[in-house]
C-alpha cells in the first residue's frame, strides 16, 4: 500500500474523530476565554487583591481546558479512568518536586488574604528592610533606602517577626548643647525648625526633649514623623536648619574636651 493510500485510509477511519476533537478543542478554548473574562469582570467588583484575582481566573481557564482535552481524547477511544489516575500520580510527583514553589504560593496567598502589610508600607523582616513595592504569589519585593530591590520568597516571610512601620516613620535625631546653654530656648528653636519644615507631619506630633546628660553636653532628642519617602532627606534638612539657628542665636554645640594636668615628680 502506497503512502497516499495509507493516508486516505487513515482519513476515512479517523477523519471524523479528528474533526470532532478539533471542534471540541476549539469550543473549549473559546469557552475558557469567555468564562475567564466573565470571572475577571465579576471579581473586579469585589475588594480582592490582584494576585488572587489573577490566580482564580487562571484556575477557571485551566479547569475548562482540562475537561476539554479529556473530552477530545475520549473521541479517539482513550480510556479516561487510567488517564485520570496517571494525571493524579504525575501531579503528586510534580507536587513533591515543586514543594518549595508550592509553599511560596501558599505563603503568598496567606500574605494577600491576611494583609500583614500592603504595597507602599515600610517593613522590616528576616534581617532586611524597605518599602513594599510588589506582593506576588511567589515573592515580595522591597525597595531599600539605597534604591536597590530586595526580593524575598514568601515562605521566608510567613511565621517570621515582622516590623511594619506603615506609611510614615519617626526620625530619631539628637543634638548636644552646653550645660551653660538656655535649655528652654533650645527646645523652642527646635520646635520652630520642625514647624517650618513642610515635610514634617503635624499629626502625630513630634517628640522634643532632653534624652540624656552626657559627659560634655546635654543631649536633646528630636523625633518628628515624616512620610516614608521623605525619611532620608528630612533628616539632613532638620540638622542643617538646627545648626543654622544655633549659630544665629549663639548657642554652643560642645565637643568632648579633656584637661591634662602634669603633676611634679615627688
Amino acid at each position: 500500500m502506497s503512502a497516499r493510500d495509507l493516508t486516505l485510509d487513515l482519513l476515512v477511519r479517523y477523519g471524523f474523530q479528528i474533526l470532532g476533537a478539533v471542534i471540541i478543542l476549539t469550543i473549549g478554548a473559546v469557552v475558557a476565554r469567555w468564562l475567564g473574562s466573565i470571572t475577571q469582570h465579576a471579581l473586579e467588583r469585589k475588594a480582592m487583591e490582584p494576585p488572587v484575582r489573577i490566580l482564580l481566573v487562571r484556575l477557571v481557564k485551566a479547569l475548562v481546558l482540562l475537561f476539554t482535552i479529556v473530552a477530545a481524547l475520549d473521541k479517539f477511544g482513550f480510556q479516561i479512568a487510567p488517564l485520570v489516575a496517571g494525571i493524579g500520580v504525575a501531579g503528586l510527583g510534580i507536587g513533591i518536586a515543586l514543594q518549595g514553589v508550592l509553599s511560596n504560593v501558599v505563603a503568598g496567598l496567606s500574605i494577600i488574604l491576611t494583609k500583614p502589610f500592603r504595597a507602599g508600607e515600610y517593613v522590616q523582616l528576616v534581617g532586611v528592610e524597605g518599602q513594599v513595592d510588589r506582593i506576588e504569589l511567589f515573592s515580595t519585593t522591597l525597595v531599600h533606602p539605597d534604591r536597590s530591590r530586595v526580593v524575598i520568597p514568601n515562605r521566608k516571610i510567613v511565621g517570621e517577626i515582622l516590623h511594619n512601620y506603615g506609611a510614615i516613620r519617626q526620625l530619631r535625631l539628637v543634638v548636644g548643647i552646653a550645660y551653660s546653654g538656655d535649655v528652654d530656648r533650645v527646645l523652642a528653636i527646635i520646635r520652630d525648625v520642625l514647624a517650618n519644615n513642610p515635610r514634617v507631619l503635624k499629626d502625630p506630633a513630634a517628640g522634643v526633649g532632653i534624652s540624656a546628660l552626657a559627659d560634655s553636653a546635654i543631649t536633646v532628642a528630636i523625633q518628628p514623623w515624616v512620610a516614608v519617602a521623605d525619611y532620608g532627606d528630612v533628616q539632613a534638612e532638620i540638622y542643617r536648619a538646627v545648626v543654622a539657628r544655633f549659630r544665629e542665636d549663639r548657642i554652643e554645640i560642645p565637643f568632648p574636651q579633656r584637661d591634662v594636668r602634669l603633676l611634679p615628680a615627688a
